[in-house]
């Protein structure tokens, strides 16, 4: 039987809207969790007077799960509907997840976005919505959680469905990329067979909607981008740079070029999984044999391209940033570390354009002071050194980055356009 095709999930919304919870129930009623290991949760859940959270402890790794040798990996978690396999993508943390999501760790296909049925809209169902799809993620499931919460209600989940659609709306969402679905992930209801609670909704569980979502296209035909991860020198086969294709195809024979340092060479051979392949495609994950140049002369963060296309290197570039906190603000001259593909380069504010209203994209203030946590905006930059990024518009896995400072994301972003080298 061939191998089902891959796709990956995030989910997102707001902390206390029951993600967790519907991550556990769908693990569980699809038989990737235990029954077994919940029931174990559940006893000691009730203990504790904390007797709905047995799902969710599910996915949080506690010391003494540790201890007791329980742990369950949720960021690498596997599980099948009838059509694909997917993996979920890092949710924990929201900046870590928005770090990865940006960086390209974990691009997601298709985002579950949760939201209470009976707290509706929160500031973070707000931010991660633009965020979404400032990421590039264009299909949508909103499972509308908690409906237990509301007595199952056919008027509420409308109302919010309609709130929920106005707001997709304004930051770009079509509405036939989105389902809706009413659910109940606590009592497992319309999470992989329809409920008895709601005959009201005739539309699919969550499960059969993950069915609905469709492979994006695979960027063969967008010049070729592969950022290195790492350089290797091999005795007898010279330097292997390895690293995932974003963008293009490489094939042996082809002429190479590695930007910034702008180092030539050809491809010798091309390994994936052990084994030489005549020619790598978007999402493989390569190591590339590459004659004329020396292991010294390039390293991570680097981007291999073809000559006739190189890989761009920034002097200045224009970018649309969200800022996700910070502790004070963002002024000009401010030179946090910024993250885009494997490369990592403190990168100077040189001027704020404009502060942006977050939730739809529209001006709010030409060239202001500064800006803080909550707020958008389009700004200039300047790397502190030689870095390629691309036009999110040309080629968008290389035109998205997130801003690290004092040990979290502080800024996630997107760039515009670019003054080359």
């Amino acid at each position: 039987m061939a191998e089902k095709e891959h796709m990956n999930m995030a989910i997102i919304g707001h902390i206390d809207h029951g993600k967790s919870t519907l991550l556990g129930r769908l693990l569980m009623d699809t038989g990737v969790i235990d029954p077994h290991v919940i029931e174990e949760y559940r006893k000691k859940a009730e203990a504790i007077g904390k007797a709905t959270f047995e799902f969710a402890w599910v996915l949080d790794t506690l010391k003494d799960e540790r201890e007791r040798g329980i742990t369950i990996d949720v960021s690498h978690q596997r599980f099948d509907t009838n059509k694909y396999y997917y993996t979920i993508v890092d949710c924990p943390g929201h900046r870590d997840f928005v770090k990865n999501m940006i960086t390209g760790t974990s691009q997601a296909d298709a985002a579950v976005l949760v939201v209470d049925a009976k707290d509706g809209i929160m500031a973070q169902t707000k931010e991660h919505v633009f965020l979404a799809r400032t990421l590039g993620v264009t299909q949508l499931i909103v499972a509308i959680n908690k409906m237990d919460r509301v007595n199952y209600e056919q008027k509420r989940f409308e109302e919010l469905k309609k709130e929920l659609l106005d707001l997709l709306k304004i930051v770009g969402y079509k509405e036939e990329s989105i389902i809706f679905i009413p659910v109940s992930a606590y009592e497992g209801q319309n999470i992989t067979k329809p409920s008895d609670r709601m005959k009201w909704f005739s539309g699919p569980t969550l499960l059969a909607a993950l069915d609905l979502m469709k492979v994006p296209e695979k960027p063969i035909d967008l010049p070729l981008r592969i950022p290195v991860q790492d350089v290797y020198s091999i005795t007898g086969a010279g330097t292997v740079p390895v690293g995932r294709v974003e963008t293009g195809k490489i094939k042996k024979g082809d002429k190479v070029i590695f930007n910034p340092p702008g180092k030539q060479g050809e491809v010798k051979s091309i390994e994936m999984h052990h084994e030489e392949i005549p020619e790598a495609i978007p999402g493989d994950n390569i190591g590339w044999n590459v004659r004329g140049i020396s292991r010294t002369e390039i390293r991570r963060g680097d981007v291999c391209g073809h000559l006739e296309k190189p890989p761009t290197v920034a002097d200045e570039f224009t970018a649309q940033l969200i800022v996700l906190q910070h502790p004070t603000a963002i002024t000009v001259g401010y030179t946090p570390v910024f993250h885009c593909h494997t490369a990592q380069v403190a990168c100077t504010v040189m001027e704020i354009l404009k502060k942006l209203d977050p939730r739809t994209g529209a001006t709010v203030e030409e060239h202001p002071d500064f800006i803080k946590t909550g707020d958008a905006a389009v700004v200039k930059v300047k790397p502190t050194r030689p870095l390629v990024i691309e036009r999110v518009k040309e080629i968008p896995h290389l035109g998205r980055f997130a801003v690290r400072d004092m040990g979290q994301t502080v800024a996630a972003g997107m760039v515009i356009d670019i003054k080359e080298k």
